[in-house]
């Protein structure tokens, strides 16, 4: 007779059989207080290198795209005259007011966490950075860091423990756009002023309007005497990093390079360098400069067919280089 009762051997093997809820969660990359450790060690090292410019101890703290950069501001500063050289003033991130978003990691992923942090204590945080662990260093390093436009944050999903859920950043089918689209249409508001993807991959913000002014603005300074062209560049990092949002969607931090190459429209013209190039171009009259930045963003993407937001950017020089005016290599 059929019933709706279970065998004793049944009720066993209910007992042995884990529920879904009862599965054991990924460990979070490292604890709040850790976090919080590692942020308040960066500061401390970041203005020991900076005070005289020690690349080698940067390079304990910093990586990836960040590190570039700021070696771009060590390198500038040298280019300069004493005279010129801002005096360096300590600082750090108030670690009482950052805001962590720490991911839940399987055991295989590299560990990293975000945090919004705030240099001035007791102000709301300003800006997104991303720490990520170098195991075979030992180490924690910064690899990105991103000023907001807004002082509201993203709305980052924490589970009861407060910790974070990671997203795949590209491929991934449960966001309106990944990393690598993001990336083209940051590259599009540069290049055409968002004519082929940018405005519609990207909703209008203060940073998506702020790069597709630069495009234009940039673009038709030099009048009918030369000519600015942007363009993207061999993309050094490509990492990117992505958190689940309350709506469903995420938020993905992500790099990217790209080029700016101003032109005289005739010849008998020449570009002279700003004291800001003299690192690089010694000063030195110029048919065309081409300038190369590496830069860091940060959008969040919905999980329905949207447009994205871009939240914030932060760019550097990091290269100069151009033709010297004719009569100036004659006379070299």
């Amino acid at each position: 007779m059929l019933t709706g009762c279970a065998t004793d051997n049944d009720a066993a093997v209910a007992k042995q059989t884990p529920s879904a809820s009862s599965a054991p969660q990924p460990a979070p990359a490292l604890s709040a207080a850790q976090a919080r450790a590692v942020i308040t060690h960066y500061s401390q090292i970041n203005n020991e290198a900076n005070a005289d410019r020690n690349r080698a101890l940067l390079d304990t703290i910093e990586g990836g795209p960040l590190y570039a950069m700021s070696i771009s501001d060590y390198t500038e500063t040298e280019g300069l005259p004493a005279a010129d050289r801002t005096p360096y003033k300590p600082w750090s991130y108030d670690t009482a007011s950052a805001k962590l978003y720490i991911p839940r990691l399987a055991a295989e992923q590299d560990r990293w966490f975000a945090a919004a942090l705030s240099d001035d204590k007791g102000k709301v945080p300003s800006r997104l950075a991303v720490f990520a662990e170098r195991p075979q260093r030992k180490r924690w390093e910064m690899v990105s860091v991103v000023d907001l436009d807004s002082p509201k944050l993203p709305d980052i999903a924490l589970d009861h423990d407060g910790y974070a859920t990671a997203v795949a950043t590209d491929g991934n089918k449960h966001l309106a756009a990944d990393a690598g689209v993001l990336r083209a249409a940051v590259l599009d508001n540069f290049a055409t002023g968002g004519t082929h993807t940018g405005r519609k991959v990207f909703t209008p913000t203060t940073a998506s309007k702020r790069q597709i002014e630069g495009h234009d603005k940039t673009g038709t300074r030099y009048g009918d005497q030369g000519t600015t062209v942007f363009a993207g560049a061999d993309n050094r990092y490509k990492d990117a990093y992505a958190l689940k949002t309350t709506d469903g969607g995420a938020l993905i931090l992500f790099s990217h390079m790209h080029t700016q190459t101003d032109a005289v429209a005739h010849s008998g013209l020449q570009i002279n360098p700003g004291k800001e190039d003299r690192a690089w171009l010694h000063a030195v009259p110029r048919t065309s400069i081409t300038y190369t930045f590496v830069c860091n963003d940060a959008a969040t993407v919905p999980a329905k067919a949207a447009p994205s937001r871009l939240i914030g950017y932060t760019c550097a020089r990091t290269d100069a280089s151009g033709p010297p005016f004719p009569s100036w290599s004659d006379r070299a």
